[in-house]
């Protein structure tokens, strides 16, 4: 009854957040050329660079403080 209630459905949704922002990072390297290819995206690469790796940064940050919250619960107190 002391235990900690560890929910998995958001253990395993914190886990996949963190991952699609490790994706993110990782995918940005080989859409950027392609993108820079398109003529009216070219001038603010940049921008959409820096955008993809806010978003990435965004999911591994949401997952991670989704994931440390879960295991931080505290029990239930028990009344003796």
């Amino acid at each position: 009854m002391g235990d900690k209630q560890i929910n998995q459905v958001q253990v395993v949704w914190a886990i996949a957040l963190i991952l699609a922002g490790l994706g993110v990072f990782y995918r940005i390297p080989q859409v950027m050329p392609s993108i820079e290819q398109i003529p009216r995206f070219a001038a603010a690469s940049g921008f959409i660079r820096f955008c993809f790796y806010f978003i990435g940064i965004f999911l591994i940050g949401g997952g991670g403080k989704k994931l440390f919250h879960e295991f931080r619960k505290q029990p239930d107190k028990l009344e003796d």
